[in-house]
């Protein structure tokens, strides 16, 4: 398969919908890189900063406190000695997201990478959902909560902060909504092969092999 241009697949996901578990398939699949929470490592590895300073920053939006007190007296995030305001910790997993694209093809899920990336054309953007009792279900399996009903209580929670991430961050209030993505898909109605097989297609039509529908049409014209 073609890598040149990269191609970057970027994954948007409900709380319990699979997102994790397909994006990997899809890298798999396609044989290129996969990211999700090492993108919060290597943020804090550029800056010489323990991991664990990172760890409250996964897609969270700050509090309204923090941002005061940073911005008025420059205080740390969790009252470390490292002085990484949250906006600082943002801008520099943007920086990530953008060099990590430019490297090589690669599959990105969460941490916004939609909006960070919507002005490069190889990028194919995904949103996955599934109703609340079916992700329930799957966080029970995945031993993540003892019941349905806490099950469903632990997604409300992540969709929550996820939709106010996004949008404190973007400026946007965009998460979820179908117009925002390229492609957006019910993982309670296909199986995780099928997801990935509908992706994979979709980037292989509009990513990866139109300079090579181009050339061939520019052969046949001669």
């Amino acid at each position: 398969m073609d890598k040149d241009p990269n191609f970057i697949i970027v994954i948007g996901r409900q709380f319990g919908s699979g997102g994790r578990t397909i994006g990997k398939l899809l890298a798999s699949r396609l044989g290129i890189d996969y990211y999700d929470t090492e993108l919060l490592k290597k943020a804090a590895e550029s800056e010489g900063v323990s991991p664990l300073v990172f760890k409250d920053h996964e897609e969270k939006r700050p509090s309204v406190l923090k941002v005061l007190l940073q911005g008025a007296y420059g205080i740390a995030d969790n009252f470390h000695t490292v002085p990484l305001s949250s906006e600082r910790i943002y801008r520099l997993q943007n920086k990530i997201i953008k060099d990590i694209a430019e490297k090589g093809s690669c599959v990105i899920v969460g941490r916004n990478a939609d909006f960070i990336l919507r002005d490069n054309p190889k990028v194919l953007s995904v949103f996955l959902h599934s109703p609340l009792e079916t992700r329930a279900k799957r966080i029970v399996e995945r031993g993540e909560a003892k019941d349905i009903e806490e099950a469903c209580e632990i997604a409300r929670h992540h969709d929550r902060r996820r939709e106010s991430y996004y949008n404190f961050y973007t400026g946007e209030k965009k998460w979820g909504l179908a117009s925002n993505y390229h492609i957006s898909l019910d993982t309670s109605y296909l199986n995780n092969e099928e997801v990935a097989a509908i992706i994979i297609n979709l980037a292989k039509n509009k990513l990866i092999m139109p300079e090579e529908k181009e050339n061939n049409n520019n052969k046949t014209q001669k």
